[in-house]
């Protein structure tokens, strides 16, 4: 597992604004340090420099996430993405 940065707010739809230290994949499922499943990646903004991540959470108490370290793990894909019918 990668350290995907730091939680700096939660919004009032229930998502998780990280600021993130590395650039993870739209997609992507997001731990705590326990890894313990929060969520996942569903919008990377702001500057190229130090990038923002929206994590989009599942059935998680929002008030724990304040200021806590999230993790993310990259899914790798085998072979083609996307088939010829």
């Amino acid at each position: 597992m990668d350290f995907l940065g730091t939680v700096a707010e939660i919004t009032s739809d229930g998502r998780a604004v990280v600021s993130a230290s590395v650039l993870p994949e739209i997609g992507n499922p997001v731990f705590d340090s326990r890894k313990r499943r929060l969520g996942k990646v569903v919008r990377i903004f702001g500057p190229v420099d130090g990038p923002y991540v929206s994590v989009e959470l599942e059935n998680v108490n929002v008030s724990e996430l304040a200021g806590a370290d999230l993790y993310t793990q990259g899914v790798k894909q085998n072979g083609k993405v996307k088939r010829r019918h």
